[in-house]
C-alpha cells in the first residue's frame, strides 16, 4: 500500500516548521510555473539515474501535477528501498506558496 499525504497536510507541516524532503517530478516547463519552496526538481524520467542524489535514511514526498507521475516515482523508489510518500492531487490542489 502506497503511503499518501494530501497537499493540505504538506502545507500544514511546512507552516509548522517541519523540514520536509520534497521532490517535484514534473517537467522543467511545468516547474517554471511554480514549485513548492525547498522542493528539489528531478523530472520523472531522470529518477532512475539520479537515485544516488537521494538519501535512503530520509523520508521523501513526491510531487507532480495531479498525483499520477509522483505515484509512479513512489512505486519505483519504494522498490529501491526508499521511504517515499505520494502527495495526492499534486500541484493542481496545492494552495500554499510557490517560488
Amino acid at each position: 500500500m502506497m503511503k499518501e499525504i494530501t497537499p493540505i497536510e504538506v502545507k500544514e507541516l511546512l507552516e509548522n516548521g517541519s523540514n520536509l524532503n520534497l521532490i517535484d517530478v514534473r517537467e522543467a516547463d511545468e516547474v517554471a510555473t511554480g514549485i513548492i519552496p525547498g522542493a528539489i526538481h528531478i523530472p520523472l524520467g531522470e529518477i532512475p539515474e539520479r537515485t544516488e542524489e537521494l538519501d535512503q535514511s530520509k523520508p521523501y514526498i513526491m510531487v507532480c501535477k495531479a498525483g499520477g507521475r509522483s505515484a509512479r516515482a513512489v512505486q519505483y523508489l519504494e522498490a529501491q528501498g526508499y521511504d517515499v510518500t505520494n502527495m495526492t492531487g499534486g500541484m493542481m490542489e496545492w494552495a500554499g506558496d510557490t517560488e
